[in-house]
């Protein structure tokens, strides 16, 4: 489960950095790549504490998925152009003396009839062997990027949650994890499911249609049976209802909830460090879907916490976390500015024997 962080907005390429050798400032650097069904996202850090800090990042919407819809396969244009972020990754990668790297393919490659073919191109044209992950390995890479919110959650005061709903809307899935939280807040997972909606599917499945009103409420329509199934086994809208205030919560990470955090925030720009972690009631995550789902397709393109890299794919998003708010009502959201290669490289460096606890240094 698996946009970026993980999906908030395309970040900025970055000036090459120096080449470091391996035991500067104490630690050597680990890379994590992560080849989604809309983006292709790098990240280079150094344990840090418990955590990590961030040497170097790269994400770039390549729209990997684009046609896989109709087709079934990867096309050839997509393809290319995700081969070539690819390469800049490859670049990247050879200034730094990394010490561990690992790469993970999603949703669009385990979907289409030639991903593995592609990336054994990719493999050929640059060197890095990547490998595809079932949904299940998705959601947990996300938890063990997000796990630090819940216990951050657990701590803040007052009751602390015992259960959590953790999701990831991406390009061509919507990862769900049903997870118990001990008093710490330290995650078990309970259950998962992949959902075969995401961004990039529902914005081709219904065109222009999918940037008007009209569109949104009908995806939200056909997004919500699909979570059913979900609910039917472990029956979280009920444990919502019989919970108190803060007894469930919701736990999203994707560019979707962190656009919806940056407007329920009224930030005039995004910024990372206000909307990783940041905690929304029900009232004002709805608030906030009402102000995006009203946005015609200029004010998309031109709002500073969208970008024009992503203003297709904002709604169908907020349809899909419409229907996920309309499944389980509960009372608080919390957002995550991170996930599965935060998750990918902090599981780097635990198996390099460094401590885990999950933080995020950004410079």
């Amino acid at each position: 489960m698996v946009e970026p962080a993980a999906v908030s907005p395309a970040e900025p390429p970055r000036p090459s950095p120096p080449l470091l050798a391996d035991g500067a400032h104490g630690a050597p650097a680990y890379a994590a790549l992560d080849l989604g069904t809309n983006n292709c996202r790098l990240l280079v850090g150094r344990p840090a504490g418990r955590g990590f800090s961030v040497l170097d990042s790269l994400s770039q919407a390549v729209r990997l998925g684009e046609g896989l819809e109709e087709t079934g396969a990867l096309d050839p244009a997509a393809m290319d152009r995700a081969a070539a972020a690819l390469a800049a990754c490859a670049e990247r990668l050879a200034r730094w003396r990394v010490a561990g790297q690992a790469a993970v393919a999603t949703e669009a490659c385990r979907r289409a009839t030639n991903g593995a073919e592609f990336l054994a191109r990719v493999r050929r044209e640059t060197g890095i062997s990547i490998a595809i992950i079932s949904p299940r390995e998705e959601a947990l890479l996300a938890i063990e990027s997000c796990a630090p919110l819940l216990a951050r959650a657990a701590t803040n005061g007052g009751r602390a949650p015992r259960r959590a709903l953790l999701f990831d809307i991406g390009g061509g899935s919507t990862e769900l994890a049903w997870l118990r939280l001990n008093p710490a807040g330290r995650p078990a997972m309970m259950g998962c499911a992949s959902i075969p909606v995401g961004v990039v599917t529902l914005a081709e499945r219904y065109g222009r249609e999918a940037g008007t009103a009209a569109g949104y409420a009908a995806m939200t329509a056909a997004t919500a049976p699909l979570l059913a199934p979900f609910e039917r086994v472990h029956c979280i809208a009920r444990e919502i209802r019989q919970a108190e205030a803060t007894g469930v919560l919701l736990l999203g990470t994707s560019g979707t909830v962190t656009t919806l955090a940056a407007i329920a925030l009224s930030l005039p720009r995004y910024r990372r460090s206000l909307v990783d972690g940041a905690c929304l009631s029900r009232e004002e995550a709805s608030r906030a879907l009402a102000q995006l789902s009203a946005l015609d397709p200029g004010g998309l393109l031109s709002h500073p916490c969208i970008g024009p890299d992503r203003a297709t794919f904002v709604l169908p998003g907020a349809a899909i976390f419409a229907a996920i708010l309309e499944t389980w009502p509960a009372p608080q959201l919390v957002v995550a500015d991170r996930g599965l290669r935060e998750g990918l490289l902090l599981r780097i460096m635990r198996a390099q024997g460094h401590p885990r606890g999950g933080a995020c240094h950004l410079p």
